[in-house]
């Protein structure tokens, strides 16, 4: 039986001041004027401290069976899944293998490339920085007046580069097609041309990319781009002052209570701790590495340059840290968000963006948006739906169907979530192991 409100609320009350003392006790409690400030606490990560256990639910029960068959069809190995109801978050499961070779099953604490969601990252980072007034999205990207003024992006040869702003970043009209090749998958040819050691770094891909014509007028249409990801990486972090990476977990990861998020690493060797291991189709077919040489090598590890990769590409994540983002992004009341309703219906609007959506993939103007993520090794979907459920679905596998995947997995997952009836009372984005007496009778709706 479900507690009343009146206990719902007492029993809130005792977990809150039963950690809050815990920390004072420890000495370990943060001291912050965050409107997070709860979930900031130097306590693990929340996706470190739920286990599969926690969702062998009934009423999720298809929705695993879905996934599976899924899995079976395309021979991909393993999977993470969550799932959060009026932004709290009652599913988060693994399925399948980590890792084949060790046997290691996914839990939730496993995190995966999460390829172009990626995008989203970076665009509310960007948006933030609007807001707080270090950068004007409507400001010039390039020339002798714009953001990245540096000597080594002023030798462009299309004057129309001027005429680049971050909105034209942000919403893929920057000027860049794709019809003779994408500039974040070509470095062989970029290090010949711009006479730079293996792996190129993205200045150099910049560099490359300026020293050629724009394949349209900035602003004029839209057409989807990796490069002008990338470059809002460089303005972040020349604006901030202390690079991409570091001003993303520091003003937008962690603030949400989200520590573990990270740019990933190219190499199997290098990967992070509870970091899944990547696989391709039977028939991949191997390339040049990206740190040179003759070695003909697998995309997943060291054909694709995850680093370079980075805003538009780089990071790694568990399904439960993408719909926290989410929960700070969506314009429900349930959880303050971290930016205005007006820059969230402009991040969702393509009307009043500039011609398509910033950060998400796309909206179909009844409150659903999504945004995908797939390259070799990796296929992801995080869906925003207009009734409060939120899901993403993260593989370390690719598939034949590449990008088109996506389409079965949002057809599965949706049928599983519509025959839910009963959903949990809890929110596992405040499961503490320490304390479960308390959590497994709390009411969080």
């Amino acid at each position: 039986m479900k507690p009343s409100k009146y206990r719902s609320v007492i029993l809130k009350t005792v977990l809150v001041l039963a950690f809050y003392f815990w920390n004072v006790t420890s000495g370990s409690l943060g001291k912050t004027s965050s409107p997070f400030a709860f979930e900031t606490l130097q306590i693990d990560p929340f996706s470190y401290r739920i286990d599969n256990s926690l969702s062998e639910l009934e009423e999720f029960e298809r929705l695993v069976s879905n996934i599976e068959r899924l899995m079976n069809k395309y021979e991909i190995n393993g999977a993470s899944v969550a799932v959060t109801k009026n932004e709290k978050l009652v599913f988060a499961r693994g399925i399948g293998y980590a890792d084949v070779e060790s046997g290691e099953l996914v839990e939730p604490r496993h995190s995966f490339r999460i390829a172009s969601v990626s995008k989203l990252v970076t665009a509310v980072a960007v948006m933030k920085m609007h807001e707080e007034g270090l950068l004007d999205i409507d400001g010039k990207v390039f020339g002798k007046s714009g953001i990245l003024n540096d000597s080594i992006y002023l030798g462009y040869v299309d004057r129309r580069v001027e005429e680049i702003t971050v909105r034209h970043l942000l919403n893929h009209s920057g000027g860049w097609n794709r019809r003779f090749g994408d500039h974040m998958f070509m470095p062989n040819l970029i290090a010949r041309e711009m006479g730079a050691e293996m792996p190129v770094k993205v200045p150099d891909i910049i560099g490359f990319a300026l020293s050629k014509r724009l394949h349209f007028w900035p602003g004029s249409r839209t057409s989807y781009s990796n490069l002008g990801y990338a470059i809002l990486g460089e303005v972040i972090a020349k604006v901030s002052g202390i690079g991409y990476e570091e001003y993303v977990r520091s003003s937008v990861l962690e603030p949400l209570g989200i520590r573990n998020m990270q740019i990933g690493n190219n190499l199997k060797e290098e990967k992070a701790e509870y970091e899944v291991t990547y696989y391709e189709q039977y028939n991949a077919v191997k390339v040049s590495s990206v740190f040179g040489g003759n070695e003909k090598v697998l995309k997943s590890y060291g054909g694709n340059d995850i680093r370079a990769l980075g805003a538009a590409g780089g990071w790694i994540a568990t399904p439960s840290e993408l719909l926290k983002l989410v929960a700070a992004i969506d314009g429900n009341p349930g959880v303050p968000d971290i930016l205005s309703q007006e820059t969230i219906d402009l991040m969702v609007n393509p009307h009043l963006s500039g011609g398509h959506t910033i950060g998400w993939r796309g909206a179909d103007g009844r409150g659903n948006w999504w945004r995908t993520g797939t390259f070799a090794g990796t296929s992801a979907l995080l869906m925003k739906q207009n009734n409060g459920i939120s899901w993403a679905v993260l593989f370390n596998n690719s598939t034949f169907r590449g990008s088109a995947i996506s389409r079965e997995i949002q057809w599965e997952v949706q049928t599983a979530l519509n025959s839910v009836n009963d959903w949990p009372d809890y929110d596992l984005f405040y499961y503490f192991d320490s304390m479960p007496f308390i959590f497994n009778n709390l009411a969080m709706k």
